[in-house]
């Protein structure tokens, strides 16, 4: 089949290169040229395991191409999906102008039948406002439907690959029939490709994402109930996961979520609610609570330090949202950096994918800091070569994501290097027992 992937970003490449696997034609467009000259010398702009080497192999199969035109690949193609960003406004509801731009210009495009694809996330009721636009200038036959995805940034590739399901909302048995086609190498261990009505499908994705985020934000609050009565969350953990209809997953306690998704998708959801004169009381929890416990780590070292931070050195590893990923959106990393520096702190970062990213961030974090009369100087954050670099005569260590290197370290090259061997761990990786041996003042979170 031939496919249009409007949009370059993390979903739409993912999708077409996945969609290139199985052996379709795969034409990815962006506006973005620099990105484009990228993407055709087989550089990818994004960190995901696995999609570099299929990648490469589509291109070189004739199978991955990339332009900046959409106009000339439009009418080759059967299914145009949308893999369009739609970021908060400041109201927290999704910014659909990108789609509804790039809806508008199909309709002025086409010539024929098409199916158009929602990858995005959206809100309820977008594919009639895609419909509405391309009726404006086209006013032959066309399928919007809603087809939202469930990818989990570091495990991609395998999500779609092997989706434990696929949601697709339309209630065209024309549509139903290319779409089917489209996913079925995909499902052949007998997954399921579920059709419902597009409101239906469009919410689902916000309902799975909101529902994860939940159960993240509940395990949190345990861990400060845990914190406060001498209680050992992770022995709540193990107490409760075993218990299938709660399941083991999404149960970690920590310094909160962060990411693309889970954020964006909650204030989302909670504004549609809004809109609609509804007051969806948990979901505004969740969210507060995130936000709380992203200061979790903060408040301990306050704490341990009596609120005089001036002149330490904290070395952190990880910046990313969570591991495998190069992802510093909402990170709870970039929250504890901004706090410690604006108590005049020195910092040493280290992570194996996303300091680039934390770099390019900087501009901004200073311009907020100065708001505040603070100026950060290039000496007051700097990176490392490697996570040991950064322990040179540290006050402290604080732990923000779980990478795999970071769960069985060299203690005793940390000792070395460290001025205090103190740390305080935002991901729980390391049981208290060892810690206590070690002679380690260790700080987690929901554990005594």
């Amino acid at each position: 089949m031939n496919i249009a992937i409007i949009g370059t970003g993390y979903v739409g490449l993912v999708t077409g290169t996945c969609l290139a696997e199985t052996g379709n034609k795969i034409y990815c467009v962006d506006i973005d040229g620099p990105k484009i000259k990228k993407l055709k010398s087989g550089k990818i702009p994004i960190y995901e395991p696995g999609l570099e080497k299929i990648f490469k192999r589509n291109i070189f199969e004739n199978r991955l191409f990339f332009t900046t035109e959409i106009e000339t690949i439009i009418n080759n193609v059967e299914i145009i999906f949308l893999a369009l960003p739609t970021p908060p406004k400041e109201d927290g509801s999704a910014d659909l102008k990108y789609i509804l731009d790039v809806a508008l210009n199909i309709g002025k495009l086409i010539t024929s039948y098409k199916v158009i694809v929602n990858k995005s996330t959206v809100p309820i009721g977008t594919v009639d406002l895609v419909k509405k636009e391309i009726s404006k200038n086209y006013t032959g036959e066309f399928d919007v439907i809603s087809n939202p995805e469930f990818l989990k940034e570091g495990a991609a590739v395998e999500d779609f690959m092997k989706p434990d399901r696929i949601v697709i909302g339309t209630e065209s048995e024309r549509a139903i029939k290319l779409m089917s086609k489209l996913y079925e190498p995909f499902v052949r261990q007998g997954n399921p490709i579920i059709f419902m009505d597009a409101k239906s499908a469009e919410l689902t994705k916000y309902a799975a994402n909101s529902f994860l985020a939940t159960k993240i934000s509940f395990m949190n609050e345990i861990a400060n109930i845990c914190e406060l009565t001498g209680a050992n969350v992770d022995n709540v953990r193990k107490g409760i996961s075993y218990d299938d209809r709660i399941g083991k997953r999404f149960l970690f306690s920590g310094i909160g979520y962060g990411g693309s998704c889970f954020p964006k998708d909650v204030r989302a959801l909670i504004q549609k609610s809004n809109e609609n004169n509804y007051n969806f009381e948990i979901l505004k929890a969740v969210h507060n609570v995130n936000e709380n416990q992203k200061n979790s780590l903060i408040k301990k070292i306050n704490k341990y330090y009596n609120n005089n931070l001036q002149g330490l050195k904290f070395a952190i590893w990880g910046l990313s949202f969570k591991p495998n990923t190069d992802d510093i959106r909402e990170a709870p990393a970039l929250t504890i950096i901004k706090s410690l520096l604006k108590n005049k702190v020195s910092i040493a970062c280290f992570d194996p994918e996303a300091m680039e990213n934390t770099k390019k961030e900087l501009p901004d974090i200073k311009k907020e800091l100065h708001k505040n009369k603070i100026e950060l100087s290039d000496l007051s954050i700097i990176f490392g070569e490697n996570q040991y670099d950064v322990l040179n005569q540290a006050d402290a260590l604080i732990i923000a994501t779980e990478w795999n290197e970071f769960r069985t370290p060299d203690f005793d090259l940390m000792k070395q290097k460290m001025k205090n061997f103190t740390i305080f761990d935002g991901r729980n990786l390391y049981p208290l027992s060892q810690m206590k041996e070690l002679g380690c003042n260790y700080m987690s979170i929901g554990r005594p």
